[in-house]
């Protein structure tokens, strides 16, 4: 997996709401709040919640991205 792309405070904010509430089925459900916003036509919050979705799994993986200081 590539180094993740964290665009903000709101993505990790997001992010680490989703795991506290839902644990391990995090993933899905921002996976379903971005099919409820694709379904809607806001093609912003689909994007966003996508993103919030490849978030939680780089926070969830155990594989190092880059140096660790």
């Amino acid at each position: 997996m590539d180094a993740p792309f964290i665009n903000g405070r709101l993505a990790l904010t997001d992010a680490a709401e989703l795991i506290e509430c839902y644990g391990d089925h995090a993933p899905f459900e921002a996976a379903a709040r971005a099919d409820r916003s694709r379904d809607e036509g806001n093609v912003m919050r689909f994007c966003h919640w996508r993103h919030i979705e490849r978030l939680i799994a780089a926070l969830n993986s155990d594989e190092v991205y880059s140096t660790v200081h």
